[in-house]
């Protein structure tokens, strides 16, 4: 990465330019030669699951669906899901996986040299359709495949652990307040996200430098709970109900009649 980019981010921002200075170069060499199929295809497998299980499943299901290459969408489509299952698949990344190869073929989700045609915005909007695949999965195929230069995963635990740990925050921010911080990053925001995951790992090492200033992030505004409309039941009694169950007060009054020396009221008649 050129130097002028790793000047901008210190400039604009003196706490994570002493990140960048503890961890030393930026290095992310975008992986290439995957298509988008294969790749979002192993990011599903991989949900949820540690990366030794999740690469065993690959390996089966190259092995059987695609017999000894990773296989192409109409392998998978074909494939009954019986098949996908004993590969080691859940039946909700079955059908993920199903819905996956129809919108390849459909063209939804193109080929490497498509995507790399579109802007991010593009991108993010298109394979989001597919079952089973956020956003985020989405942004790390941009920085991780495309190489896109200013992509901020603001709900990343490991960006916002990073930025709690580099900033001195006692809690994680907010991905909508991270996302307001990180504007100043621009247009190389997939640098601050790579250092910001370098923080989180100096913390461990105790190597993390203290923040060069205290920061105060943006307040998001919170919901607030619509009120309870009059008369409406809110645990409390009011009206006529709450009056009728007030404990009768009978023998206090009673008792104050006495000392007025008025006599005992008689007792109602039976009729």
């Amino acid at each position: 990465m050129s130097r002028h980019i790793l000047r901008h981010l210190a400039t604009v921002d003196p706490v994570l330019g002493g990140v960048i200075r503890a961890a030393g170069p930026y290095r992310n060499a975008p992986e290439a030669g995957c298509e988008p199929f294969q790749i979002l295809a192993q990011a599903i497998a991989h949900q949820q699951l540690n990366g030794t299980a999740a690469n065993t499943i690959l390996a089966r299901l190259v092995a059987s669906v695609g017999q000894g290459s990773f296989p192409t969408p109409q392998q998978v489509l074909a494939a009954p899901a019986a098949q996908l299952r004993a590969a080691g698949f859940s039946f909700a990344k079955v059908a993920a996986l199903k819905d996956l190869a129809a919108k390849a073929l459909a063209a939804v989700v193109p080929d490497r040299a498509t995507l790399e045609q579109l802007d991010d915005a593009a991108i993010i909007e298109r394979l989001t359709e597919v079952r089973g695949v956020g956003r985020w999965t989405v942004e790390m195929l941009l920085m991780f495949h495309l190489g896109r230069p200013d992509v901020l995963p603001v709900d990343d635990f490991g960006v916002r652990a990073g930025f709690r740990a580099a900033y001195g925050l006692r809690k994680l921010p907010h991905p909508k307040a991270l996302a307001a911080w990180g504007e100043r990053w621009k247009p190389h925001r997939s640098a601050a996200a790579w250092y910001l995951w370098r923080a989180l790992e100096l913390e461990r090492a105790g190597t993390l430098p203290a923040p060069a200033e205290r920061v105060r992030l943006p307040r998001i505004a919170k919901r607030r709970r619509a009120k309870p409309r009059k008369g409406h039941r809110t645990g409390k009694l009011r009206g006529a109900g709450a009056s009728s169950a007030r404990p009768r007060r009978s023998g206090a009054r009673t008792r104050a009649r006495r000392r007025r020396g008025a006599p005992p009221r008689a007792p109602a008649s039976k009729k």
